[in-house]
Parts: structure tokens; C-alpha cells; sequence
């Protein structure tokens, strides 16, 4: 089985996308529009603390589902990001100097909600001078001092590469460190100019060999232009690094700025893909068109904790 190849000329590109676009989304893409009592109660209390989530800057297709159980993924440091990936719908630019309320806010709001998991996650701060991890260090702090049962997942940036922020983070005793790959090396100029491939599975190595007990996570996406043997290989890279928790979902185009989505990938492929990575020792696997880095967190970490 193989995905399909990049096509070769930007004209031929946009024809495909384009008729990709006129076409209704398979069934399995579908989602409910929110508007349960729960997501408007988490809409709001996000207004009043002015806080972020991922789940709206993304415009996640799981937001209702997610927010309707009382869960969210809260994105810090602003929503104003300082690379601008081909994939991703979040703001860039040159963000705002940092709230330092903020850690105490969303510890306020986790406590409000009685969570007993939360993602922290942010834009890349690579106008800071430690990456903004600092703050992410400060907020899984501020969330357990207050809320001590709850479990902090962080998903971080690469912090260019740089040793020092990564520990600040680790220090802090997340209880999941996560870093997305996003896509295949070969995609990486396009998809991600900012980051680099190899940076990525060093983040993910060295998290796992300072703290052990701390499992690493990551997610890439399909649909971008990758064949199957370049997601396989991935797939291997990544043990190689030991990461422990892994979700695949299905890449959609945010908008007509964005890169073009070159296929859908069906239901069957995507169990085929959870049943091989399940076969290389992945600890634990989600993988679905909807499936996102966040998506059933909390059962993704349980789901792992029960299997070691």
C-alpha cells in the first residue's frame, strides 16, 4: 500500500485541490456543530480569564465533543505565533510581551472546571530568550499547587533545539511530555520551514533518557503529500527515540493560504497504520481522520499507564 506522491507542478497542484475541495467530505470527516450547555460554560469561563485554547485558534474539528466533556487544550503565551508553518490556522506575527498572570488564570480555571487531565500547549516564542519555557514550567506548577490530583500534559515547541529550555520544562514534572513531528523529512521545507526534522526526534531522545519515568508523545499528520513507506519510516525513527504515545490524523486544508491537501486517507488505513505502529512497541496509539495531538488525552494516558 502507498500513499500518493507530491505532484510535481504547482498548476497541476491547484487542479487537484481545487476538485478536492468541490467534492463533500466522506462520511467519517463529519462532526456535530457545538452548542451544548458545557462547551458554551468553557467558551465563556476562556473569555472571562482571557485565556487561549489550541482547540479554537486550530479550529479543531473535535472542539464540541471535547468542550462538551469539560475538556480543553489551553494554548499560552498568546495567540500569536513567530513561525508560519504551511498547515497550521494559528496567527503569526510578532506577539505580545507575556502575561504573567496567566499560569494563575488557567490554574484558576482547571481548579473552576474540576479537571482531572489539561494539555498545555503554545505558539513558538522563538522571540524569547528561553523559548517561553518558563512559562510552561510556571503554568504546570500553578495547576498542580492548586488542583494537586490533576495531570499535566505539555506539548511543546522544539525550543530551536536548545538544551537548557527543555529541562526547565522537565524540572517542572510534567506528567507527559509531548512534541509533534507534524509530517515526513522530505515535507519538512514546506510544511514546517521552521523547524527541522532530526531537532524533533533529538527533543523527543533526550526528553526520554533525562527523565524516564515521564512518557514522550507525538503526532504526526497524513494527507500533505507523503507516501506510505515515508510514514513508516517515521514511524520507526520515532522508536527509535523510544516515544511512547503517538496519534495519526487526517491533515485539513484551514484555507486556500494553506497547503493543499492531496488525498483523504479512509478508516481502514488509518487501523492499518495504529496496527503497526501498536507492532513496533508504540505504547499506545490513536489514529483516525479526527484524531488530533489532544484528542482522548486523558484516555491515551491512562490507556499507556495500563500497558507499562
Amino acid at each position: 500500500m502507498s500513499g500518493i506522491a507530491p505532484l510535481q507542478f504547482i498548476r497541476g497542484r491547484r487542479v487537484r485541490d481545487a476538485a478536492l475541495s468541490r467534492q463533500p467530505k466522506p462520511d467519517w470527516l463529519k462532526v456535530r456543530a457545538p452548542g451544548s450547555p458545557n462547551y458554551l460554560r468553557l467558551r465563556g469561563l476562556m473569555r472571562e480569564l482571557k485565556l487561549h485554547t489550541v482547540c479554537e485558534e486550530a479550529h479543531c474539528p473535535n472542539i464540541g465533543e471535547c468542550w462538551h466533556h469539560g475538556t480543553a487544550t489551553f494554548m499560552i503565551m498568546g495567540d500569536v505565533c513567530t513561525r508560519a508553518c504551511g498547515y497550521c490556522n494559528v496567527t503569526h506575527g510578532a506577539p505580545a510581551a507575556l502575561d504573567h498572570d496567566e499560569p494563575e488564570n488557567l490554574a484558576k480555571a482547571v481548579e473552576s472546571l474540576g479537571l482531572a487531565y489539561v494539555v498545555v500547549t503554545s505558539v513558538d516564542r522563538d522571540d524569547l530568550p528561553d523559548f517561553g519555557a518558563g512559562a510552561f514550567a510556571a503554568t504546570v506548577r500553578a495547576v498542580k499547587a492548586r488542583t494537586p490530583s490533576c495531570r499535566v500534559e505539555v506539548l511543546v515547541p522544539d525550543f530551536q533545539g536548545h538544551e537548557p529550555p527543555l529541562r526547565t520544562v522537565l524540572e517542572a514534572r510534567p506528567d507527559i511530555l509531548n512534541h509533534n513531528t507534524e509530517t515526513v523529512p522530505r515535507l519538512y521545507r514546506i510544511a514546517r520551514p521552521g523547524g527541522r526534522y532530526p531537532r524533533a526526534l533529538e527533543l523527543l531522545d533526550r526528553a526520554r533518557r533525562w527523565v524516564p519515568d515521564t512518557p514522550t508523545k507525538t503526532g504526526i499528520m497524513v494527507g500533505l503529500g507523503e507516501t506510505w513507506d515515508e510514514i513508516l519510516e517515521v514511524l520507526r525513527d520515532l522508536r527509535q527515540v523510544d516515544c511512547q504515545i503517538l496519534t495519526i490524523g487526517q491533515y485539513l486544508r484551514p484555507s486556500l493560504a494553506h497547503l493543499p491537501m492531496e488525498r483523504y486517507y479512509t478508516p481502514d488505513e488509518f487501523r492499518e497504520l495504529k496496527r503497526i505502529a501498536l507492532e513496533l512497541g508504540f505504547g499506545h496509539v490513536e489514529s483516525g481522520p479526527l484524531v488530533r495531538s489532544s484528542y482522548h488525552a486523558h484516555e491515551q494516558a491512562e490507556s499507556y499507564a495500563s500497558r507499562t
